[in-house]
């Protein structure tokens, strides 16, 4: 699907006063949730829609707030807690009791964040628990550690960021980009200019410098998070591209240590991106993950 049809057959949700792009599929009371990472979108998760729409009653996915075609506030404080109400609202108002959870980088920190509330019993009015009832996470940097940032992530961290983000354009960008991705799974210049697009929606590009500060939440957050993980009561998974430069094989491996009984995929010769890159491969890890607990 391409990304203007993405946005076409797409809808609208208000969170405080945000536009929120939203997609939702099918219907029922149980969905599949999808979270994408930074600094993409919900588009991400194209080539795996149809299959997933097939396989489960209902399927939902966002553009969380300062990415995709969501509201991009300049100046804003964004944080994972707060992305992590986004979601909570989200599927209160669309009925939906009960998620089964695919998260992707920074998607996978909202996750962590919602496994740490349903294990602490949540706050808030009306309740923020998102009850999650299996969670699989793709190529994410759950462990500040093991994390390896790339050139871009590091300028965007810097002094220097207002001033890289200004002078990027779409080349650099390409360049940059592509090197999350494995040797042999590159995106050709059409998806470049797709991505570039979708990146400077809303003059998007402004806002990358405060979303990435997640990093520093997730710094913070590290002990909890692990805790969510670690003693999670639902089946996890881990698909992870071997050749992820930033969130790897070295990643997966400390998820190993650190997970009991820790189910991982790794998918050799493939990126940050499985589910760009390889999303036949990343489908049927999925859907096996869920056979299985069939």
């Amino acid at each position: 699907m391409s990304l203007t049809r993405w946005r076409e057959t797409g809808g609208e949700f208000r969170f405080r006063a945000h536009r929120i792009f939203i997609r939702d599929t099918g219907s029922g009371d149980e969905a599949v949730l999808l979270l994408h990472g930074f600094p993409t979108a919900s588009w991400d998760f194209e080539a795996m829609w149809p299959g997933l729409a097939r396989r489960f009653a209902r399927v939902v996915t966002l553009d969380l707030l300062g990415f995709g075609f969501s509201d991009k506030p300049p100046g804003y404080r964004y944080s994972v807690r707060e992305q992590a109400d986004l979601v909570a609202e989200l599927l209160a108002a669309l009925g939906i009791r009960r998620v089964q959870l695919l998260a992707h980088d920074y998607g996978a920190c909202v996750a962590q964040e919602l496994l740490a509330r349903m294990r602490q019993g949540g706050r808030g009015d009306p309740p923020d628990i998102v009850p999650i009832t299996s969670c699989v996470l793709l190529n994410a940097a759950l462990f500040p550690e093991a994390y390896h940032p790339s050139l871009m992530q590091r300028l965007l961290l810097g002094p220097l960021a207002p001033l890289y983000l200004q002078l990027a354009g779409p080349r650099r960008f390409g360049r940059v980009f592509s090197a999350l991705f494995g040797a042999q799974t590159k995106p050709g210049l059409i998806e470049l200019h797709d991505y570039w697009t979708l990146i400077g929606q809303q003059r998007g590009r402004r806002a990358l410098g405060a979303l990435f500060r997640f990093v520093e939440e997730r710094r913070s957050q590290r002990a909890r998070w692990l805790q969510a993980l670690a003693g999670a009561r639902i089946p996890l998974r881990l698909i992870c591209g071997s050749d992820d430069p930033v969130a790897g094989r070295e990643m997966a491996e400390r998820y190993r240590q650190l997970i009991d009984q820790a189910d991982i995929v790794l998918l050799d010769g493939i990126g940050h991106f499985p589910h760009v890159e390889a999303p036949d491969r990343t489908l049927r890890a999925f859907l096996a993950f869920h056979d299985a607990l069939a």
